[in-house]
């Protein structure tokens, strides 16, 4: 058995890309890490064709960690047994369906108009304030915790306890699983009583859209709706609010993007595509797999039995895919990257994510033209104390 490298993973100087994670590529496709939490070491692909492998192979089971002390970033597992993350097809398929029933393209379209609204708000607030703003404060961390509730028709008086308690299950330090452990527990109680009084009073809103079943689909449980809203919560207060920040924080810092933007901003799609692709939003690792018998994966046998985690954010910079990866290229030739993972458990909600992201980004630098950052780039602070990469606080003015 190879030799493991203990991978704390807990680089957050800006968005530089972790060392650790940089050393761990270039020494080979798959290495041994051992993870601050869990009951032992894991396998660790990088490479994007041996993700993409793991993603898509039925040999390597998500469901086989449920009850298993699993090697993971945080003192408390952020999933639940029954989540849809842990599921395996073809379990899962019909909760996956159900979810992305919510999300087709046209269904998001059809959000548009109410995440411009709220980020024209935001905005509003932003400038009737006045210059400085935190960014973060004011848009990065508001739309996207509003929208996801408001889709789900949380009562607004509510809203302000989604973001805390999604925010706790984040944490990574070891006196933060109590508090993680709570906040999961009351967000379970809490949709498990919005699912019972949805069914009773119908809707409109995304907890009714997943629970309508089409013919010949048995239904879903109470349990597996609050546990799909739960899930929803989480990745809707997650992803989007940290990259609005990122980009911002990468366009205010790289003059020539934003220029090419003001210049051309039709282009934003593809930019988009290409920040998303780049940015390390996160730290680590996210939820491993465990090989369900002997795999040979990129010249390396992987026994039944052991752990095996995968990296996006490695494959999404393998210069056997991307060329000169490292490098943010707004002309790079539009590619998949794996930014929303991939295969079985690729983000049901990334469509919703995208939408929020332009929707964020067009609004803010279209009302504030000339926006810049108040505090020298060196002078951000960033979150240390979560699995996320984000700026705590963006300081703007204009």
């Amino acid at each position: 058995m190879a030799h493991a490298t203990a991978c704390p993973f807990d680089f957050s100087e800006h968005l530089a890309f972790d060392p650790s994670l940089a050393q761990l590529m270039a020494d080979g496709p798959v290495s041994r890490i051992r993870l601050p939490y869990g009951e032992a070491e894991a396998w660790l692909v990088t490479t994007f064709d041996g993700v993409r492998q793991v993603t898509t192979d039925p040999r390597f089971s998500r469901a086989a960690i449920v009850g298993r002390d699993y090697p993971r970033m945080t003192p408390e597992p952020i999933i639940s047994p029954e989540s849809l993350n842990v599921m395996d097809p073809p379990r899962g398929t019909r909760l996956r369906h159900a979810a992305a029933r919510a999300f087709t393209q046209s269904g998001v379209k059809r959000m548009t108009p109410a995440i411009e609204e709220v980020a024209h708000r935001l905005v509003d607030e932003m400038a009737e304030h006045g210059p400085p703003a935190d960014l973060a404060r004011g848009l990065s961390v508001p739309l996207p915790n509003h929208t996801i509730c408001a889709l789900m028709d949380v009562p607004v008086a509510d809203r302000p306890l989604m973001l805390r308690l999604t925010q706790q299950m984040l944490a990574t330090a070891p006196d933060a699983r109590q508090a993680a452990a709570e906040a999961k527990r009351h967000l379970r109680a809490y949709f498990s009583t919005l699912v019972a009084e949805r069914r009773k009073d119908g809707g409109s809103d995304l907890i009714n859209t997943m629970a309508a079943c089409d013919q010949g689909e048995d239904p879903l449980t109470d349990d597996e709706l609050a546990v799909l809203a739960l899930t929803l919560i989480l990745s809707g207060n997650d992803t989007a609010t940290c990259e609005i920040s990122n980009i911002a924080y990468t366009l205010l810092t790289r003059p020539d993007l934003l220029a090419l933007l003001r210049r051309s901003p039709e282009r934003l799609p593809r930019l988009l595509d290409e920040l998303l692709r780049h940015i390390p939003f996160r730290k680590g690792v996210g939820i491993p797999r465990v090989a369900l018998e002997d795999v040979k994966l990129e010249g390396v046998l992987i026994r039944a039995g052991d752990y095996v985690h995968v990296s996006y954010l490695a494959a999404n910079r393998d210069p056997a895919v991307f060329e000169d990866p490292d490098t943010l290229d707004a002309d790079r030739p539009s590619r998949p990257h794996m930014t929303f993972g991939w295969g079985g458990h690729h983000c049901v909600a990334s469509t919703l994510a995208v939408a929020e992201l332009k929707t964020a980004i067009e609004v803010l630098f279209t009302r504030l033209p000339d926006l810049r950052l108040a505090v020298p780039a060196q002078d951000v602070r960033w979150d240390t104390e979560t699995i996320r990469r984000f700026p705590l606080e963006l300081p703007v003015t204009w």
